[in-house]
């Protein structure tokens, strides 16, 4: 999630031409050619950085049609070379909310603005980066290891454009391969509701994701990288996405599609069941806005609607929403999320086998609005509709001592959508987990972007930071241990792993603007905080 703010609908209205083509091609180190079986895609190399990049990659069929709200399906052969070295479109996009008071309650943001492209409903696609030239030939074993990049944006907005694979694989000195996915969003990947379970698929834009993380299992050797060492790594509702990876399949995905993951701010709010009251009236108002009320069939036709019909109620809907909420996120849909994320936590039972959790120092402030005028309490009520008052008043006071009433909200929001879910995340992970806080200043929500995907310097353009901080992210991705120092000049110390209210990593700048990197123990208060928020998950619906 990251902030685009006016410029974001500005966006929707620009277009760039087809970046698809038939038309034949020599494959050379300048041009590489991979042929995928059912396409041929030719990419480019370039000199500067010595990284070979295929843009737009088509893993999934256009979902259109009789495929809008389905999952998704194996792509259709194609003939001829297509060109991989253009911007493919994005998914339709969407606006977080911006009411004072919510008909619904979800959330998100997007703080990282997207290079000019078209937007479509035709965008399932993904952009893979390799060091070096094209392998001539798949590998067998040994291959490198795979960093899979989801991008955040509340599940509403947000890219695979946005995302410069290459930025990873110089911090990693050439040590890994990059694959950067789409995946459908808002009502167009997050619709749910009876009627879209009985004649369809919930949470398409997570299954999605995971036809994406199939795809790199089943032709990643080819571009010269290990199916068997793969991190899914997210900011944002990019790591809220790795969390449902986590927990889906209650925890035993087989086989497994992954083996390590990341997340740089957890993104976990109200998740509720698929035919909950709150899911059931957006589908149902999705379908009084399309004019398919009294349709006999109300699926079949939202699926014949104009997808910019589509669109406009997805932009309207959204913004309805809470300030600073989402409406279109996953939902328990008993197949693939068979329980609220936090009882699969609780259980210890997760897929992956390693864990890097790293979050910001101020997660809410973005997501609340800065003159708020509701009470704590309303606040509260607010943000989780069906959190009981007895419970609404609990949480108002244990936050009654952090400063003004627009800073309780700021860390009600931050702690109990993004800081405690991380923790209890942490939990099942416990000793093959490390925790970090990114905390130079401001240290807000989305901050911490820049210094990884670092097209443009960073606020804090120090050096030794950069090292330190980059590089815990491609030592865990190379070796899952963020201790594996491949650079001599980090300053980062001996990471313990974690343990509940023990070591996290703190990465920030003292007063003179010296990088400060170093052990910390975990805060006790917020610990009590959490432990609050993980007794209410039943009513919060986490």
């Amino acid at each position: 999630m990251i902030h685009i703010r006016s410029a974001f609908f500005a966006l929707l209205g620009l277009s760039i031409s087809h970046f698809t083509s038939a038309t034949p091609a020599s494959s050379s180190a300048s041009a590489p050619v991979v042929d995928l079986g059912y396409a041929q895609y030719q990419g480019s190399l370039d000199s500067a950085t010595n990284v070979t990049t295929f843009t737009g990659i088509r893993y999934a069929a256009p979902p259109l049609g009789e495929l809008r709200f389905a999952a998704p399906q194996p792509p259709t052969a194609q003939t001829g070379v297509q060109d991989a070295t253009g911007i493919p479109a994005m998914c339709y996009q969407g606006p977080y909310g911006n009411n004072e008071t919510a008909p619904v309650s979800v959330y998100g943001f997007n703080k990282r603005a997207t290079a000019v492209q078209a937007t479509s409903e035709d965008c399932l696609f993904l952009n893979v980066f390799i060091p070096g030239e094209m392998p001539a030939e798949a590998v067998t074993g040994g291959g490198l290891p795979v960093v899979f990049w989801i991008h955040g944006g509340g599940y509403d907005s947000g890219s695979a454009a946005a995302y410069n694979g290459t930025d990873l694989i110089m911090e990693a000195e050439g040590g890994v391969i990059v694959v950067v996915t789409q995946y459908r969003l808002g009502a167009f990947g997050f619709l749910a509701g009876n009627e879209v379970k009985a004649g369809g698929a919930t949470n398409v834009g997570i299954l999605d994701q995971r036809y994406a993380l199939e795809w790199v299992q089943k032709n990643i050797a080819t571009f010269g990288g290990d199916a068997s060492k793969v991190t899914i790594w997210g900011q944002s509702a990019g790591a809220g996405s790795v969390l449902q990876h986590l927990v889906a399949n209650g925890g035993n995905t087989q086989p497994p599609l992954f083996n390590a993951a990341i997340t740089s701010s957890t993104f976990l709010p109200s998740q509720y069941n698929y035919n909950d009251r709150i899911p059931q009236l957006i589908y149902d108002e999705v379908v009084a806005q399309t004019g398919c009320s009294s349709s006999a069939d109300t699926l079949a036709c939202l699926r014949t609607v104009n997808a910019t019909a589509i669109e406009t109620v997805n932009e309207y809907i959204a913004a309805s929403a809470f300030y600073g909420s989402y409406v279109w996120v996953p939902v328990v849909d008993g197949t693939l999320i068979t329980e609220r994320p936090s009882v699969t936590m609780a259980s210890g039972q997760v897929n992956g086998e390693y864990y890097l959790a790293v979050g910001n120092t101020f997660e809410g402030p973005d997501f609340v609005n800065q003159n708020e005028t509701l009470t704590v309490t309303d606040y509260v009520s607010q943000l989780f509709p069906d959190l009981p008052l007895e419970q609404v008043e609990e949480a108002a006071y244990i936050y009654s001592g952090l400063g003004t009433p627009v800073d309780q909200a700021n860390y009600i929001m931050g702690e109990s959508i993004f800081v405690c879910p991380t923790y209890f995340m942490l939990a099942p992970f416990a000793g093959r987990s490390w925790k970090g806080i990114f905390a130079i200043p401001p240290g807000l929500h989305g901050d911490d972007v820049a210094y990884y995907f670092d097209d443009v310097a960073p606020p804090y353009n120090n050096t030794q930071f950069r090292t330190a901080f980059d590089d815990i992210f491609m030592a865990f991705a190379m070796h899952n241990n963020p201790n594996a120092k491949y650079d001599p000049t980090d300053i980062t110390p001996y990471w313990n792993e974690y343990y509940i209210g023990q070591s996290e990593m703190l990465f920030n700048e003292t007063v003179a603007g010296v990088p400060e990197v170093v052990p910390v123990t975990t805060d006790q208060g917020l610990l009590d905080r959490c432990a609050f928020w993980a007794g209410v998950t039943a009513m919060t619906a986490q």
